[in-house]
This record gives C-alpha cells, structure tokens and sequence, in this order.
C-alpha cells in the first residue's frame, strides 16, 4: 500500500510501506520467514491475525487471568515460529512448505505452554518436588524454546542461554567468587518453569501485556498515514536549509520514533526517501546511510513507544510509565541534537545546498490532510498522562487509528489494510517474544544462584583495583575535579559500556537489557547511581551497537539503500551517534537530567542539561572538523577534549573545556575572515 498525502508537492516524498516492508525483511533477520503454500499459506496469516485480535481484545476488555495470558502468548509465539522460521534444509515430508516435524514441534511446544495453567492449582502443592509430567513438560519447553529462539534470532542468545544454565547446573565445580551449591536438573526445571521466576517471569509478562500492543499501534499508526504525515513537517520544517535531506532524516526519524521504537524499522522506513535524497544534493553514499542509521537508531529511546526494553524496564523498577517517558525525554534530544549538529557543520564543510523548493510540500495542504492521522497518537499519549495502564492507552490508540483510518478520505484503510497491519503487527512480535522466554531461563538462573550479585561484586572490585593504578595522578588534581570514587564509579560504568556494546552484537536490545539489568545493573547502583539512570545506562549502551561495527543492523539496511560499504557506513554512524556514547556518562553522575531522581533540583537540571548540549555541539563541530572554516587535526582534538570535560556535569571540568575551546574558535573565525573573498 502506498500512502497518499495531497499535501506533498513532489513525488519523492510518498512512502511505499510494502517496499519498506520488504527492505526490512532482507536486513533484519527476525523478518525472514519461510515461503508458504497451500493450506498453511491461509492457516499461519488467519493465525497471526487471530494472536493480534486476541491481544487487542484482551487490552480493552480485560486481561485473562495471568498465568493463562501469559501462556496462550508464549504458545502462539512459539508455535508459529516453528511454522515461519526455516531450518537451513528441510528434511522428510512437507505439509504446505512446513516439514512434518515443525508442525510437530508446534504442537509439543503449545501443549508444554498450555499445560502449565492446566495444573496451576496443584503446583501450590509440589513446587521443588516435580512430578514426572512436570519434567517431560518442562525439559521439552526448555529445549523447544531455545531452538525457537535460535531459528528467530541466531545463535548468539542460545548460546548465552545454555552458558547460564550450565553455571546453574555445575556452579559447584567452580572456586572463587562465581562458586555456588549448583542444582539438579529438577531444581532447574521447577525454578525456571513451574515458577514465575523464570520463563513465564516479567519479561514474558511485559510482552504479552504491553510490548504487543505498542507494537500494534505503531505498524496501524503507519499503515493509516502517520509515517508519512511526520516526514512531510519534517521536510517542511529542515528540508530548505544546508544539507536539507539529511536534517528531515534526523527530524523526521525522531517523530517517526515515537511510534516505532525499532532501529531497522524506522531505518528503512524514512531511509527510502531520505537516503536518495541527500545522494542528490551530494552527500556520500556512506555519509547518506550512516545519518539515516543514527537517527533511526534514536527510536528505541524517543518517547512514548520507546520499544520493548522500556517497558520491561518499568515492571523492573516498578514506576509509571510516565515516569520513565519524563527521564528519558532529555536524553533522547541529545541524541537528535548530536547526529543534527554532525549533519549540519557537514553540509556547511561541503557547501551543501538544501532541498528544491518543488519538493518540499506546502506547509497548509499537509496540516489539512494530515493532521487527523496524529488524533490517535494525542489520544494515545492523553491515556498515559492520565495515569492509566499502558495497554488500555494502545487500546485507545489502536481503536483511533483505525476509526480515523476507515473514515480519513485522504487516506482510507480498507479491511485488507487492517489485516495486513495486525498480520505484520504479530510478526513483529515473534522474536521479541521468544526472547522474553529465553531471558527468562537467564533471570531464573540468576536468582537461583545468586549470580547477579556476584558478578557485581566481580566489576565493583575490578574497577576499584584498576582506579588504584591510578591513583597517583587522582592525587594530583583538585578534589573539585577528580576522586578516587569518581574514578572507580566511571571506570565500573566504561566496563558495563564495554559489556553491552559486545553483547549487543548478537543479541537484541530487549533481551540484552534484561540480561543487563539482572547483573549489570546492581554493579551501577552499588556506587550510588540512582536506579532508573542505571537501568537507562545499560539500555542506550545497548541500543548503540545497532550502531557499532561488525553487526551494526541499523547501518547494514542503511547501507543497502545506499548502496555503500557496511562496515564504513557503520563507522560513520557510531561517529555521528556519538552522543548517545557520552550522554549515559553524563545522567549517571548527574541524574537530574532525567528529572525523576530523588534530590532534583531545576538548577542541577539546568546546569547538567545547558553544558551537556554545548558540549555535545563542540563535540559535534570537532569530529566534523568545521566551524567558520575548515580546521585542523590539532584543532578538531583540542575540541573534542573540550567537548568530553564540558559535557561532563562537573564544574571545574566544564569551565576548563570551555577555556580550551574559545581560543580554537576565535582563531578558526579570524582563520574565515582572512580567507574570505574582499
């Protein structure tokens, strides 16, 4: 379906979602089914279909008793996985594309979901001493999910996954800090499957109850004109200026990401108009994909979709969702800011004019024909303000989408539309479910054996032991500037930093986060970081390798459009998402910028949030290595120095980045006065 705006003056500036869909398709490996036919090419959409009515049903009507919602959904996620997602051959006969031992699977691992409610009123009576039943049940749920999760998702979270439950088993035959009494694998079993600590625990309860419904919303919100609406103001409001294309990617990404909340997503969405278009007005394939990577990769953290992590991350914390919407508002414009900053010193460096004026759409006609596409998400974002649960506001938000869509003239849904969108909507929503379940075996592992706050108590001692390396040096500068505890509060985050980027290589952000969060986080918050700034640390860390070569998935579909190298369209996207590296610092010593914290006060926010965006200005300018004019590499390092002590929240350290930037800055403008023609 192409989306129709009469308010766009040029035809560049139309999305076709099923190009964009199948874009995705080729570059996200969580969209790359097996082709069906015959029966199964009508069974598996009516039941995609029928797991989003389900959840749409239940968000406005009421939730099912929870050990049923969240057994029903994990059945249906994982049921459909082994029916979409191929092995690399098939083997024996095939029923409608789908070998005979899929279906199989399928239905083992349903029952194994189903059995579970069956029986919740006798496991009062034997939990820790599992029946025969209950072992059959839950190796064959432990086994299935992890190849479900390794079909949807590869092998890098299996892999963890087995790690962790081989550390739950033999622990024992460990020595040092990481030893534990170990378990058998009944202990295991009853642990991670017949309590709520483990498979069926909060991230599998985040999913079914909020994440699907968010999911839903967005893909409705998009198919019913919004998307496109959001691109048009973005272009209406940038597109005219130096380097025009590559501003709308940065403005329109972060509007498109308050309704998407995924990197590949918003990437190949906005990306196949954006990308053309700033190759057009001479921007370097690599540069053009690397500033639609970076911007896209801003959804995950843009309020109020946000992705799956955040609202596991609330059930984590046990805080509104309104909280965490407020904190999270500031840091996410930094990250818009970082990437704009970039873009806009490049187009100046280069001489980069901005879009034509015949394809940049009439600012009238689009709020005319727009502006009933943005009722559902105001309608949206209104529930939540208003204190109710996160999915009655999705049930709201889709019940608007499409209310307006049926009768929008300007861009009618039809009911294929409307399939189409809750069949895409379930999609989206199988390998982040199977990810839920799988972190859940981690989490169970965790809490069995105590391993979150050993591993804490591991990077809390290595970051200390490594301060006093350093300790000589501490004890030279000013108390005001440095301190030991400093030191070792910033070398424990740089560790977790590490950590996450690595890990997020293989892994998605949800499934990365809630590892993080169960034995990375206490580690923060042993050195005095606020919890929701912890947790918000580990999140962007994580989201950053979407960014960070060699996997870096936001930049490879970036790159494809592009047509340029990955790994230099990846390089390049790290360097424009810079931001997003340093602003984590930034909240961890200074939480005020997320507002929420006990102990805030407006002048901490002012000052922590003003020096942070000058900061990352000058960052900006040095790694672009222009201001009034061409600069040097000595002058670019004196300002990327400047910029890292001034975006730090400490006083002394800020002035300092300033009086080592303003000398640069005087001398790069005499530097463009003498230049300039007479």
């Amino acid at each position: 379906m192409t989306v129709k705006n009469d308010g766009g003056a040029a035809a560049q500036a139309r999305l076709d979602l099923d190009a964009a869909a199948e874009l995705e398709k080729k570059y996200d490996s969580e969209m790359q089914f097996r082709n069906l036919s015959g029966f199964a090419a009508r069974l598996v959409p009516a039941l995609l279909v029928a797991l989003s009515i389900f959840h749409y049903y239940t968000a406005g009507f009421g939730i099912l008793t929870e050990h049923w919602h969240k057994a029903i959904h994990v059945a249906a996620v994982l049921s459909l996985i082994f029916l979409m997602f191929p092995t690399r051959r098939n083997f024996g006969p095939l029923i409608g594309g789908i070998p005979l031992y899929d279906w199989a699977f399928a239905l083992l691992v349903a029952a194994a979901c189903l059995y579970l409610p069956i029986i919740f009123d006798e496991l009062t009576f034997r939990i820790g001493m599992p029946n025969t039943a209950d072992m059959v049940m839950g190796t064959i749920m432990v086994v299935l999910l992890l190849e479900a999760t390794r079909r949807a998702m590869g092998w890098v979270l299996p892999a963890i996954v087995i790690v962790f439950i081989l550390y739950g088993l033999y622990g024992n035959h460990l020595t040092g800090v990481l030893a534990h009494p170990g378990a058998s694998w009944e202990g295991f079993i009853s642990h991670v499957y017949l309590t709520q600590e483990g498979i069926f625990g909060i991230p599998v309860k985040v999913v079914a109850t909020f994440v699907f419904h968010f999911v839903l919303f967005g893909v409705l919100a998009t198919r019913m004109g919004l998307g496109q609406f959001f691109i048009d103001l973005a272009s209406i409001a940038a597109g005219r200026y130096p380097g025009g294309p590559a501003k709308v990617a940065v403005v329109s990404s972060a509007m498109f990401g308050t309704i998407s909340g995924s990197s590949i997503a918003n990437t190949v969405t906005t990306g196949s108009l954006t990308i053309p278009a700033m190759k057009r007005i001479g921007y370097k394939p690599h540069f053009a994909g690397a500033v639609e990577a970076a911007a896209s990769a801003g959804g995950q953290i843009t309020p109020p979709i946000m992705g799956a992590a955040a609202f596991v991350m609330i059930e984590f914390l046990n805080i509104p969702l309104t909280t965490l919407l407020i904190a999270a508002a500031i840091p996410a414009f930094m990250h818009f800011w970082g990437v704009f900053v970039q873009v806009h010193f490049e187009a100046k460096r280069l001489g980069l004019r901005g879009m034509p004026e015949a394809e940049i759409p009439k600012l009238w006609p689009t709020i005319k024909n727009g502006w009933p596409t943005v009722i559902p998400l105001v309608l949206l974002v209104g529930v939540i303000v208003e204190g109710f649960t996160p999915y009655l506001a999705a049930f709201t938000g889709i019940t608007a989408c499409i209310v307006v869509g049926f009768l929008n003239p300007r861009n009618r849904l039809t009911l294929r539309d409307l399939w189409d969108a809750f069949d895409i909507g379930s999609r989206y929503a199988l390998a982040v479910g199977a990810a839920a379940a799988a972190v859940g075996i981690v989490v169970g592992v965790v809490t069995l054996t105590g391993a979150g706050f050993r591993i804490s108590f591991m990077v809390t001692q290595a970051a200390a032991q490594t301060a006093e390396f350093f300790r000589p040096i501490v004890e030279m500068l000013p108390t005001s500037m440095a301190s030991m505890k400093g030191l070792t509060l910033f070398l424990t985050l740089v560790f977790v930093a590490l950590v996450c980027i690595a890990m997020g290589c293989g892994i998605p952000t949800t499934a990365l986060y809630i590892v993080l969060a169960a034995i990375a986080a206490p580690a923060v918050q042993q050195l005095g970081v606020p919890p929701l700034a912890a947790h918000l640390f580990i999140l962007y860390y994580g989201i950053l390798a979407d960014l960070t070569p060699p996997v870096c998935v936001a930049a490879y579909a970036a790159a494809g459009i592009a047509g340029s190298n990955p790994f230099r369209t990846g390089i390049t996207a790290f360097r424009l998402g810079l931001a997003k590296a340093t602003v984590p610092f930034v909240f961890a010593y200074s939480p005020a910028m997320l507002i929420m914290v006990d102990g805030f006060t407006w002048g901490d926010f002012l000052f922590t949030t003003i020096s942070c965006a000058i900061g990352v200005l000058v960052l900006g300018i040095g790694m672009t290595g222009f201001a009034f004019t061409h600069m040097g590499l000595g002058a670019q390092a004196i300002l990327v120095i400047s910029a890292l002590l001034m975006i730090s929240p400490n006083i002394p350290m800020t002035l300092t980045g300033a009086v080592l930037a303003l000398p640069v800055f005087f001398l790069n403008w005499r530097k463009s006065k003498r230049n300039a023609p007479s």
